[in-house]
């Protein structure tokens, strides 16, 4: 199996805070990764890295082949679906949600005037189809639900049929009802051997969908554990990661965690 994504020795400083360090990681191009960690851990900075947003400091990113630094990301990033709600903030809130899904083909949010073919618009209601949410297609982005338009984010990032589908945080701020949804539906992506490479930023083992299956696990921006979620994701190591005790549980393919009476976060 080809390695999609590679670091080596990498860190990331500003300032005089480390958001990365020295970080060596390596996902194969057949792995659905789960990256968890609290607050400040360094997960959207790593996210940042490989979606060509960001630069190391120091090391090697490798991603598709690719050494960042030495490759026109503009060329590279097509390549690469991306989901965050930084990237949701900039959608217009006026903007026909089948154009959301369809201008992901020039990388553009906002259409202006970029012609698309019958193939283009085909390929995105069949997105939108297979989110659940085509009956939304005529509806403006700023009306959806969050739930809505998390799916419809989705629906983009896999617009130019990418290599590597890179999901920060989806679940956030959705209800109950909502982050089961879109469990499930990460779920089926993860299940497809035609999907990409995906990488899935969380800090709640709640959101992870079965068919993921490895885990990198995160805190004050180093690594504390990375392998196949059936071994590395114990209570162990999620303990180590959120500095406290925690009891962890599993049934039916998702994770539950909570924290052991009497424990303290350290």
């Amino acid at each position: 199996m080809a390695a999609v994504v590679e670091l080596a020795d990498v860190s990331v400083v500003r300032g005089s805070q480390t958001l990365l360090d020295n970080l060596s990681w390596r996902v194969l191009d057949d792995e659905r990764w789960v990256v968890l960690g609290p607050n400040g851990a360094g997960k959207t900075t790593l996210l940042q890295l490989l979606s060509t947003h960001l630069h190391p400091t120091a090391g090697v990113v490798g991603v598709l082949q690719e050494v960042i630094g030495t490759v026109d990301v503009f060329e590279l990033r097509p390549r690469i679906g991306l989901t965050s709600a930084a990237l949701g903030e900039r959608i217009p809130a006026t903007e026909r949600v089948a154009d959301v899904v369809v201008s992901a083909s020039y990388a553009v949010l906002g259409r202006w005037r970029e012609e698309y073919g019958d193939l283009d618009h085909a390929r995105a209601a069949q997105l939108l189809e297979e989110l659940g949410v085509r009956h939304l297609a005529d509806r403006t982005f700023g009306t959806l639900s969050e739930g809505e338009r998390k799916r419809v984010q989705i629906a983009r990032a896999l617009m130019t049929d990418p290599e590597l589908l890179l999901l920060d945080e989806p679940a956030a701020g959705l209800d109950l009802g909502g982050r089961e949804d879109l469990v499930s539906t990460l779920s089926v992506l993860a299940n497809d051997e035609s999907s990409p490479t995906t990488v899935l930023v969380s800090h709640h083992v709640e959101e992870i969908p079965p068919g993921f299956t490895h885990v990198l696990m995160l805190r004050d921006g180093k690594q504390v554990v990375a392998g196949p979620m059936t071994q590395t994701l114990t209570e162990q190591n999620l303990s180590k990661t959120f500095g406290m005790s925690l009891h962890l549980e599993h049934s039916g393919g998702r994770y539950s965690a909570r924290r052991r009476q009497g424990s303290h976060r350290r």
